[in-house]
């Protein structure tokens, strides 16, 4: 597996080049505003959505203007979302820091989540850059339509995995696959759009699958409390794997868990070898190798280049990330 810093190779000096214009394109007159969103970006993660787009233009082009422009339209959606997010969810901390609604209180959050939404539609209106715009504005659209889903079918848990399909397809995939669309409109390739849209839409459900997976590890190596997702009632690919599976009496004591007992480690211990035994784990890597598989296909016809060989490896990494 190709290292984050073997992937970024490519396009390094793109991305140094966006570390530099993305603050711009938050700048205010309101001080505040300013010290809040620095705040922000510097505990930003991995850049995995710059990534995406960068590597996805060059393989198809050359990286412009309108890349940069992709890219923050972008980030900015996406760094909104995470402050809107963590307001809804009373989340006190963000990637092991303070989160802004914890240092700020939450109306100061909503309304920098707010600028930088206005950010977007602004910088598209400034730039002539409709196109884009119209891409993003359907991420958002997207993006809400699968928390409201998710939300809904937590509270009678009867999530299907046609259903679980459909809310990590509009939550998380749409926005990878917006990534790779608006790189490939950047450098005016059109005509590669919507394979570069359903590519980065399977890449974001194999993502998604793997943060899953995540949740039946361990904490040290993932990052978050195991059995998080059981806490919250999120009815993800392996246990919708095992409900299904397990015979009558092991299902109700399951639902009965995520149902009644969340809030206790030693239930949702044994919710987590339930889901084990079921084989919803195993399940839900393989429908993951298998998403996996179909996106790396559609790359097939296009010529080979370091940048495309970093893409693979971008969606290796996110299949085989330990964290």
């Amino acid at each position: 597996m190709m290292t984050v810093n073997e992937i970024m190779l490519p396009v390094q000096e793109e991305i140094k080049e966006f570390e530099v214009r993305f603050p711009d394109s938050m700048k205010s007159n309101v001080k505040l505003l300013n010290r809040v969103t620095q705040f922000i970006v510097k505990r930003k993660g991995k850049q995995m959505r710059p990534l995406f787009i960068f590597l996805t233009a060059k393989m198809l082009g050359k990286v412009n203007d309108n890349t940069y422009d992709a890219a923050s339209l972008v980030e900015l959606l996406h760094t909104a979302s995470l402050v809107h997010d963590d307001v809804v969810d009373d989340a006190s901390e963000r990637r092991g820091f303070f989160s802004a609604n914890a240092l700020w209180r939450n109306k100061i959050a909503v309304l920098v989540g707010d600028f930088m939404l206005s950010r977007v539609l602004l910088l598209s209106i400034e730039r002539k850059n409709v196109e884009l715009l119209e891409i993003v504005a359907r991420a958002v659209r997207e993006m809400s339509e699968g928390e409201l889903l998710q939300i809904e079918k937590a509270r009678s848990l009867d999530i299907t995995e046609e259903v679980y399909f459909e809310v990590i397809r509009k939550k998380t995939a749409s926005l990878i696959s917006t990534c790779c669309e608006v790189g490939a409109v950047s450098v005016e390739r059109q005509d590669m759009a919507l394979l570069m849209r359903e590519f980065g839409e399977l890449v974001g459900l194999a993502f998604q699958i793997k943060d899953d997976i995540f949740d039946y590890g361990t904490p040290d190596n993932i990052g978050k409390p195991t059995g998080n997702d059981i806490r919250e009632q999120k009815m993800t690919l392996p246990i919708i794997y095992a409900l299904s599976t397990t015979d009558k009496e092991t299902k109700r004591e399951l639902l009965n868990i995520v149902r009644n007992h969340n809030d206790s480690s030693k239930h949702i211990r044994r919710a987590i070898d339930i889901v084990i035994q079921a084989g919803g784990i195993d399940y839900a890597h393989k429908r993951m190798m298998e998403i996996k598989e179909k996106a790396l296909q559609l790359l097939t016809t296009i010529p080979d280049s370091a940048p495309k060989q970093a893409l693979i490896g971008l969606v290796e990494y996110t299949t085989l990330r330990t964290k």
